[in-house]
């Protein structure tokens, strides 16, 4: 059996249970949050379990459920904070292509469903492969602090 190493990742067993939001909380931390761009009413940060390498998540500051607690401008806000995350990570990180989504509600797949928040996944062509088939595990190429470095440059 081959042996893949990644001991950046032995921070995660070790994680301590965040108590409250997430969204809440990380928002507050500040360079150790994984944050990497703040607007006026939404901010931008690298999820701690990604999907795919580059995964971002979009937040309002203000803690709402979904989309219709939002007014006119933290809506237009969330919006452009996306698109411009979406044109970082193009350029940053060249994928092939994109999910982005919301998921409102725990039926949903919502992991925090109390706080809406926009996932934004790079893809690329054959980032899919038999690790998390044979062997129910996804590799992710890059630590999260490098990649959000990168990112802030």
């Amino acid at each position: 059996m081959d042996k893949i190493w990644a001991p950046w990742r032995s921070k995660f067993i070790e994680i301590k249970k965040i108590k409250g939001c997430i969204f809440c909380v990380k928002r507050k931390k500040g360079a150790d949050s994984l944050i990497v761009k703040k607007t006026a009413h939404s901010f931008a940060m690298l999820n701690l379990y990604p999907y795919n390498n580059g995964h971002i998540m979009v937040s309002p500051y203000r803690h709402v459920k979904d989309l219709k607690g939002l007014n006119d401008a933290e809506l237009l806000d969330i919006i452009k904070l996306t698109s411009a995350m979406q044109a970082l990570l193009e350029k940053k990180l060249k994928p092939h292509g994109f999910n982005i989504g919301i998921n409102t509600g725990k039926v949903a797949g919502a992991g925090y469903k109390d706080h809406l928040h926009i996932h934004i996944v790079p893809r690329w062509k054959g980032d899919s492969n038999f690790m998390p088939v044979i062997a129910g595990t996804k590799v992710m190429p890059q630590a999260l602090g490098e990649l959000r470095k990168l990112l802030k440059s």
